[in-house]
């Protein structure tokens, strides 16, 4: 868990991509979401990253300066660090170092409530934490009595390993029960001919507003990034095609950890098994086509870019535009223009849903035929 005080040093760094100023505000961001206090953002080009530290010796001494005048006690890089990096620069600045993926690993751990949620933020950090052969495993000695736990000959380190993995065949063990009581009531799901619609797109782009502004749910709200991580699943009567199921689903991020994408699998097999995929996207970020963009790469990787998807172009409060309903050649809905805080185009959605959910309908009739 991130400690707000005293304070953390921000590093993003430019490799050429030439988007520094989005991947900037986004990093603040994360950071501000896991509860850290930014004292600096501070920022460079280089062609590619230090072997040894990452930034190279100006910048870590130009960051090192910038711990000591502001006390900071955290220094947060907007890049994936090896283990060696992370060490090294530790020894630099005399204080905690996190890369972005466990940055995202820790704000997951303070936002998932649901107890399959929890385990799968475990797992991911675990996962995360095997790959740093560093410090940090000795709260699995605590949880199993600590004393005599080393086997014959075992070095330190090893006996680290042996509680990692047996901590995490555990965890997956449970999870894959969980995994197959959800498969029992999806399939209860499709025999009651139910269908499925689920949530997904970037980060913040309004899900959860979305999802209460169509089910009344009461879902968290918040403007801070992975606000929602526990998929929450409620019913929608549509008066033209009746009872539906709509879920909401944790947010996507550019460069989220492999690990937190495969431990979240499971929960994503919502939008997995979905008929219908609605396609949140900010439409009053100017970073919007890349965002779609980084949403797809995820839902090809979970095996869902297949499903068909309705694009929701939320917040048009903001840009501002007017509610709207667009089709393609083919006279179908690809995109409805609402905005879910003011209930602005909401109905027009309801309708494209009962348009769909109709249309599936008359489909499976004929194939009955």
């Amino acid at each position: 868990m991130i400690v707000p005080a005293p304070g953390a040093i921000l590093v993003n760094l430019d490799f050429g991509s030439g988007d520094l100023a989005d991947r900037r505000e986004e990093f603040i961001l994360l950071a501000r979401s896991a509860g850290a206090k930014v004292r600096q953002v501070i920022e460079g080009r280089r062609q590619r990253p230090d072997s040894a530290l990452f930034a190279g010796t100006g910048k870590v001494a130009e960051i090192a300066a910038a711990v000591r005048a502001h006390e900071a006690g955290l220094v947060m890089f907007n890049h994936e660090l090896s283990p060696a990096q992370q060490r090294n620069l530790e020894a630099e600045f005399e204080c905690r170092v996190l890369d972005r993926s466990t940055l995202i690993l820790d704000i997951f751990a303070q936002r998932a409530q649901s107890h399959e949620g929890k385990l799968q933020v475990e797992l991911a950090q675990l996962e995360h934490l095997a790959t740093r052969l560093v410090r940090g495993w000795t709260h699995l000695e605590r949880q199993k009595g600590g004393i005599g736990l080393r086997g014959p000959g075992e070095t330190q380190l090893e006996t680290d390993r042996r509680l990692l993995s047996d901590r995490v065949k555990s965890l997956r063990d449970k999870l894959t029960k969980l995994k197959k009581q959800r498969a029992v009531q999806r399939r209860a799901r499709t025999r009651g001919q139910v269908m499925s619609i689920s949530l997904v797109g970037y980060t913040n782009a309004g899900k959860s507003t979305l999802f209460n502004a169509l089910t009344h749910a009461g879902a968290y709200v918040a403007d801070q990034l992975f606000a929602t991580l526990d998929t929450t699943s409620r019913k929608l009567y549509l008066p033209d095609a009746g009872s539906i199921v709509v879920s909401d689903t944790v947010g996507f991020i550019r460069d989220l950890p492999h690990t937190l994408v495969a431990a979240f699998r499971a929960t994503l097999e919502e939008t997995i098994h979905a008929d219908l995929l609605l396609h949140v996207v900010d439409a009053a970020n100017p970073a919007r086509d890349e965002q779609v963009s980084e949403v797809g790469k995820v839902l090809i990787e979970i095996g869902a870019d297949a499903i068909p998807q309705i694009a929701v172009f939320n917040k048009i409060d903001l840009v501002p535009s007017a509610p709207e309903v667009t089709r393609d050649e083919y006279g179908r809905i690809c995109r409805v223009s609402v905005s879910a805080r003011t209930g602005g185009g909401i109905e027009l959605l309801r309708g494209a849903l009962a348009e769909f959910a109709t249309a599936r309908q008359a489909e499976a009739a004929a194939a009955l035929q």
